[in-house]
């Protein structure tokens, strides 16, 4: 086995790494996609459920049924759930990028217009 033939198996088993890599990031993107999907779409539901709920509890109050008490706390649960609705959108989003790095995307060495 010569120097040269050694290094190309080398790079052979680097290139094979990297695309084994490369798959891995990809099926890794992609199953991480449908479950983000469904935790979104969970998220968005409880969240118009909450301000639902707000929403009745203003009403409640307006009709003197509830003390400022419940509205208050209906309110924090609602701005709970938004929170969690833009830590969701968040997710989604991240695993977008990852996805479309693992399949090849992203930015051009130089920085070009």
């Amino acid at each position: 086995l010569t120097v040269a033939e050694a290094r190309e198996d080398i790079a052979v088993a680097q290139y094979e790494k990297t695309v084994q890599l490369a798959f891995r990031e990809v099926a890794d993107a992609l199953a991480g996609r449908r479950f983000l999907a469904e935790q979104m779409l969970a998220q968005l539901r409880a969240t118009e459920a909450q301000r639902h709920i707000a929403q009745l509890a203003r009403t409640r109050y307006r009709e003197g049924v509830v003390g400022y008490l419940e509205v208050l706390d209906a309110e924090r649960n609602l701005f709970d759930a938004e929170q969690a609705l833009i830590t969701a959108n968040r997710a989604v989003l991240d695993n977008r990028v990852a996805l479309y790095v693992a399949l090849g995307g992203g930015l051009v060495e130089g920085g070009g217009s």
